[in-house]
């Protein structure tokens, strides 16, 4: 068993302060500075594991028992199909959470705050506690405890055990500081999605809420068919400039909005 570099280390740490550190700075300056409500980032957060991490589960159980893993082994149907699943979820969660539990607080500040806890809650629990996870191991590894603790396991189980950790010092460290720079991408995205479905409910304009759809499966894929042919870098660099354009439209929406309260 090799070590895992202090390099490698240093960027699990910074995602994992970005991943848990950045959704609790956000909601404290949407809080002071905005006058938004904490509890529509609670709001947000439960969405997000409701919409996400249960229904949208559940579906992707069903296509891959139905299809057999077809889905998941050409590129571009899973580009296609996780796309369009975690906008139809995810937007539908949003049209739901503002229409029935912010309806009377449902003000653009409010907006922001409730992407924050959506889009916070997702780095937090997908990739927050991973980043924790490989920390710790990471250190047990370097200490020389876990492949003391690997000998009583037996060979098959063992070798299984030693391919899954390889990745820890096999991945280049530079991918370990990509997962908070993805992770501050989607957070924008996520405020982003909010507030233009929060105009959807606010001016009773479905079209915006299929716009969220659009944009949200459109980044998605994206993600998905890049991801297959560049390296980590090359398509967080290209998600980063079309979040940005997306984000400074919504900005100019945001800023022009006169909020009555």
């Amino acid at each position: 068993m090799e070590t895992v570099s202090m390099t490698s280390i240093i960027g699990m740490i910074m995602t994992m302060i970005i991943s848990i550190g950045l959704p609790i700075v956000l909601m404290i300056i949407a809080w002071k500075k905005l006058h938004a409500k904490p509890v529509n980032f609670i709001i947000g957060a439960l969405t997000f594991i409701v919409f996400a991490l249960i229904l949208e589960q559940i579906l992707h159980t069903v296509v891959i028992k139905v299809t057999g893993g077809a889905v998941l082994n050409n590129v571009w149907l899973k580009a296609l199909y996780g796309g369009l699943a975690a906008g139809v979820f995810e937007e539908t969660g949003r049209l739901v959470s503002m229409k029935r539990f912010m309806k009377k607080p449902l003000t653009k500040e409010n907006a922001i705050m409730y992407g924050i806890g959506h889009g916070g809650t997702e780095a937090i629990i997908i990739v927050g506690l991973t980043a924790i996870s490989n920390i710790v191991t990471s250190i047990m590894i370097n200490s020389g405890s876990l492949l003391k603790s690997m000998e009583v396991l037996d060979d098959s189980i063992r070798e299984t055990a030693m391919t899954q950790l390889s990745a820890l010092w096999t991945t280049p460290s530079y991918q370990f500081y990509m997962g908070g720079v993805e992770r501050i991408i989607a957070i924008v995205l996520h405020i982003c999605l909010s507030y233009i479905v929060y105009t959807a409910v606010k001016n009773n304009k479905i079209i915006f809420y299929f716009i969220s759809i659009s944009i949200h499966f459109a980044i998605d894929a994206i993600t998905v068919v890049t991801a297959a042919y560049l390296n980590v870098a090359a398509v967080e660099i290209i998600l980063a400039v079309l979040v940005a354009a997306i984000a400074i439209i919504t900005y100019r929406k945001y800023k022009l909005e006169i909020t009555n309260t």
